[in-house]
């Protein structure tokens, strides 16, 4: 069977940043870097970005374009022979399964909160009684699972339809959509009295709050969030690239991708902190920020209701395109391993991920004494699996097979991604050398710092660091001709 395209390029290019841009974005951004002492934060963010985001952004699109198959088949069909570099795809497919599992009942609930404030829940109410609104939602199995299964229904409805006709279309509607909002929201808080502090704390460095924060944490923490926001190592970028023409260099692409996610994480915060400022409420409230902190800012705000309604409206486009991004990543990778059709793909996975959901929903009420994984709650365990494990194994994976020789090679993977028009990497000279330097020794080191950090004890990260060594070698392995 023929496989779809894009019709656009900027459909390529708004699906691709949608797969990127979610709550990592416009929910831990603002509070990492609140927590983190705002502009310095910012500055090695973006720093991080261009070291380290931007190039394994181009590996994963390079794979997929080169083979025009999802994550198992990309691999066998670039690997040398006798290598088992494919295993990694079934982890990759894994890994998107695993993130479903608990992100489909974090976007019910920025669909729950634009209903509550569409309904006029919040009207009339002040401080804990906010507060009480999040705790009773978690704690009511069934309004937990009613906006998880509208999410999830509605994301396999869209990528039903295919890629064009589907994904492609609903997602360019709701990306623009919300950059609309996203101007709107912060055009909005800048004009708030008292507001420009708030400016002046994300966006002017102040090394002396960065040392109070220690500089060290501040680096590794900026390091980290602009690693995760692209949502790299689990082929959920890599499926875009088997979609794309070859008219446009994947660095080009690359760096138009991280330049949309990178706007929609600082106009978050454009929004969040002149407003946190202007009503003297803590910037740096952690994952309680948006539920409990924002709703008490909207309380006190004239026409609360209104900004609140288009606040989670933006929030929920902003993990909606993520989701049916990942949706799609699922049924192709049904679709090329198993032959199955694209309706049986999502009926499928569709009654999967609702039973596999479950889980997360009632961790926060029927199952509040179930702790899997390192003392965590169901949703922390998942996360924890994403997010610390697989995704910078997985993006060392790629790394490794794109660059060294063992893998498709360094070669064959600059040839892939200086195809077409637009900005291109060095391919003869010094500078080629110096970057193939910087691709198979310094990226892995940093890849591995942020391993290591993520890891909760020398235990885990001595024997983490000792199976990705052994999973590495295995992939690596050549029969003998």
């Amino acid at each position: 069977m023929k496989r779809e395209n894009f019709q656009s390029r900027l459909g390529f290019i708004l699906v691709s940043a949608g797969c990127a841009i979610g709550i990592g974005n416009v929910w831990k951004f603002p509070y990492i870097t609140g927590a983190n002492g705002g502009g310095v934060f910012v500055l090695c963010y973006l720093l991080s970005l261009i070291l380290m985001g931007v190039p394994i952004l181009t590996m994963e699109l390079a794979v997929g374009r080169a083979s025009r198959q999802s994550a198992v088949l990309s691999y066998k069909a670039l690997e040398p022979q006798g290598s088992k570099w494919h295993l990694h795809g079934w982890f990759c497919v894994i890994g998107c399964y695993l993130l479903m599992m608990y992100y489909t009942t974090v976007a019910g609930w920025m669909l729950g909160y634009f209903f509550k404030y569409l309904g006029g829940s919040f009207s009339g109410l002040a401080g804990d009684a906010i507060d009480g609104v999040f705790g009773a939602m978690l704690g009511n199995p069934g309004e937990m699972t009613l906006w998880m299964v509208l999410v999830v229904l509605a994301g396999f409805l869209v990528v039903s339809f295919g890629l064009q006709k589907g994904l492609e279309r609903i997602s360019k509607v709701m990306m623009l959509c919300l950059l609309v909002l996203m101007v709107v929201l912060a055009i909005h808080s800048l004009t708030l009295e008292g507001g420009m502090e708030g400016l002046k704390f994300y966006l002017l460095p102040d090394f002396g709050r960065a040392m109070e924060a220690g500089l060290g944490s501040v680096i590794t923490a900026a390091m980290n969030q602009a690693f995760f926001t692209l949502s790299l190592g689990i082929a959920a970028m890599e499926i875009f690239g088997s979609y794309m023409t070859r008219d446009h260099t994947l660095t080009g692409e690359s760096v138009r991708i991280c330049c949309l996610d990178t706007f929609v994480a600082l106009m978050s915060g454009l929004i969040i902190f002149p407003a946190c400022f202007s009503f003297s409420v803590q910037p740096d409230a952690g994952p309680s920020l948006i539920f409990m902190t924002l709703p008490k800012v909207f309380a006190n705000m004239p026409l609360g209701r209104l900004w609140g309604s288009l606040f989670f409206l933006f929030m929920t486009f902003a993990s909606f395109t993520t989701v049916i991004a990942v949706f799609e990543n699922l049924l192709a990778n049904c679709i090329d391993n198993f032959g199955w059709t694209r309706k049986k793909a999502a009926l499928v996975n569709c009654v999967f991920i609702l039973i596999a959901s479950l889980p997360c929903v009632l961790g926060y009420n029927l199952w509040s004494g179930f702790h899997p994984f390192l003392g965590k709650d169901v949703l922390d365990s998942e996360d924890f699996i994403v997010s610390n494990l697989l995704l910078p194994i997985g993006s060392l994976v790629y790394l490794l097979f794109c660059v060294t020789k063992w893998g498709w090679g360094f070669d064959k993977y600059l040839a892939e991604a200086n195809t077409g028009s637009g900005l291109k990497l060095p391919e003869s000279g010094t500078a080629k050398k110096a970057l193939q330097v910087y691709f198979s020794v310094i990226l892995p080191l940093l890849i591995l710092v942020i391993l290591v950090q993520g890891l909760p004890s020398f235990g885990w990260k001595l024997g983490v660091c000792a199976a990705t060594l052994a999973l590495l070698v295995l992939m690596a392995h050549r029969k003998k001709a």
